[in-house]
């Protein structure tokens, strides 16, 4: 208590001029977000903390040649497994670009391993350049249609919410326990708020009475907006919309028209799921920020979104701001369209410059045993890829490409001797999901429309949100294959052709992450997008990501599992045959 007291003496002196300030950035236009102008003034920064706008002295000077200074971005919502590094390979991928802060949901390494995941990303996400604030999971498993590796109750959540860096729960993605009153729903939504947390949501596909009933339950934010009209449905009910732009769902081209200079207040943007070899050639929010600006978003409205709206939402006071009283975190642009960092202050010290971090410290990570190993099947043969029809009318999973959305679709497809046969003329793929958690034997068999898939198979043990082994294949030999190479390896991404391995990427860490470092994971991934393009597959879409939600039981319209085919508007199991 009384050291803060007396830093807050020396910073009152310094906003008062009464001492040099530590630190005054001079000659820059700072980005002022509360009111959607230009200041050209000083800055003076003492203790990591913005005291002064206007004319101040310092010990140090920094004179930033008319660039715009703006504050550093925030992530509302990232799951950092979907990077396949760890988070703290994962900070050197973001603060180059001017993120500093996220609010990330380990919810893929939770459905893994439980409790021990969401310590390992507590643990892992300490004391790095990136401030990692975690929402913790609330759909362990995301629902009872699948089989996850763990199950956490409220009971097993509760010990988290005094984590410094816990700011209340994740995206609610079990809607029907919400709208029917499950107790184990109710005790997690009742210990974030007296936690006095944010309760992220996941209203994809919710009409107006689902939105009503998960505004009801104080659940605040929604990132599954597909259409403007949905984004304005949700801000009309007092919900934060979060408009997301990651590997497969690109919403920001479609949500953009809802906002408006009456209410960007209640916008900000999210990534959620994205590659790491998009997050090197695209970026992160610095990216949404830009693609805004391109399609027509005030610059100044895009920064305040990337920034204040995103503190303000998830209560973060100390920052999102360039102004008296919050965090020094800032960037010097050259201007308003490209908005590349040129240089990035955190706490009042440039810890990035030209897209490279000044110091990395590399350590030892600390894998605990039960993140690894992860994978174990039971006696596993071709034998169990068969899926029976009586006639040759199906249901499939048709792709939307670059959405999480999926179509229900009812064709004629190709069967011999009462058995569906792969066709790739007709792009009617078989897909299989494989539990790997439990031993339970689960095998769920699908057909798949929209991979365009010409040849061998693809396995990956990335399957939201129960990260099972999920995977595709234009004939049984390969996909057979593939689904025990993955076990071989401990768990990732497997591709294969003629019944031969043509590119593999060792994901150890619950078969989500990498222990190694971000370039040499880059490295392999490059070397599997070379496979994929030996299997002549299309290039309009991530496929790799693309699969890897076709098991998510939570986004319509269907989907599949270890237990089977599911049709999600619906809520229930159906069967291939139609």
């Amino acid at each position: 208590m009384s050291n803060t007291k007396t830093i807050l003496k020396k910073q009152l002196a310094v906003a008062n001029k009464k001492i040099p300030a530590d630190l005054v950035v001079k000659n820059g236009k700072i980005i002022d977000v509360f009111t959607l102008s230009i200041i050209e003034a000083d800055i003076a920064i003492a203790d990591g903390v913005i005291v002064g706008i206007g004319q101040y002295d310092g010990n140090n000077v920094v004179d930033a040649k008319g660039k715009y200074i703006s504050p550093t971005f925030i992530d509302g919502h990232v799951h950092i497994e979907s990077s396949m590094v760890t988070p703290k390979e994962f900070s050197k991928l973001l603060v180059p670009r001017g993120v500093t802060t996220v609010i990330t949901d380990p919810h893929e390494i939770a459905n893994v391993s439980g409790k021990s995941g969401i310590e390992f990303m507590l643990q892992n996400s300490d004391s790095i350049p990136l401030d990692v604030f975690v929402n913790l999971p609330s759909s362990v498993p995301a629902t009872p249609f699948e089989s996850s590796g763990a199950v956490l109750k409220a009971a097993d959540l509760a010990p988290f919410f005094s984590h410094p860096r816990v700011l209340g729960l994740a995206e609610v993605m079990d809607f029907p326990a919400v709208r029917d009153g499950d107790d184990d729903m109710l005790d997690k939504l009742q210990a974030a708020n007296d936690a006095n947390g944010v309760i992220d949501g996941h209203g994809s596909g919710l009409d107006a009475t689902g939105v009503n009933i998960y505004r009801t339950a104080d659940i605040s934010t929604d990132h599954e907006c597909v259409t403007a009209e949905e984004a304005i449905e949700r801000i009309q009910r007092g919900m934060y919309v979060l408009i997301r732009q990651g590997s497969v769902a690109k919403d920001l081209k479609q949500l953009l028209p809802a906002v408006n200079e009456r209410n960007a207040r209640r916008f900000l943007f999210c990534t959620d799921d994205k590659h790491l070899d998009d997050l090197l050639t695209e970026g992160s929010i610095d990216y949404n920020v830009r693609f805004a600006i391109e399609l027509g978003l005030d610059p100044l409205i895009a920064i305040q979104m990337a920034s204040l709206n995103a503190a303000e939402c998830y209560g973060l006071k100390d920052r999102g701001a360039v102004a008296p009283g919050y965090k020094a975190d800032f960037i010097l642009l050259d201007d308003l369209t490209d908005i590349s960092a040129a240089h990035v202050y955190q706490n009042g010290e440039l810890i990035a410059e030209n897209g490279e971090m000044l110091s990395v410290q590399e350590e030892q990570i600390d894998l605990p045993t039960e993140l690894m190993n992860s994978v174990h099947l039971k006696e596993f043969s071709i034998k169990k890829l068969t899926i029976p029809l009586q006639h040759n009318r199906a249901n499939i999973i048709e792709i939307n490409p670059n959405s999480l959305l999926t179509n229900h679709i009812v064709e004629e497809v190709q069967v011999k001797q009462n058995e569906f046969q792969s066709s790739v003329e007709n792009d009617q793929l078989k897909m299989a999901v494989v539990e790997r958690h439990h031993l339970t034997g689960n095998i769920g068999l699908g057909i798949v429309k929209g991979f365009q898939l010409k040849d061998g198979a693809i396995a990956t043990t990335i399957a939201h949100d129960s990260h099972n082994i999920v995977a595709v294949g234009t004939n049984d030999e390969d996909l057979a294959k593939a689904i025990a190479a993955i076990e071989e390896i401990g768990g990732g991404i497997v591709i294969v052709k003629g019944n031969e391995v043509i590119g593999s990427l060792p994901l150890s860490i619950g078969g989500l992450m990498s222990p190694h470092p971000y370039n040499e994971v880059n490295s392999l991934l490059k070397q599997l997008h070379g496979a994929l393009h030996e299997l002549d597959i299309s290039q309009k879409f991530n496929p790799l990501l693309t699969l890897s939600f076709l098991s998510l039981p939570v986004i319509p319209c269907l989907k599949l599992t270890d237990k089977g085919l599911f049709n999600v508007k619906e809520f229930k199991h159906i069967t291939v045959q139609a």
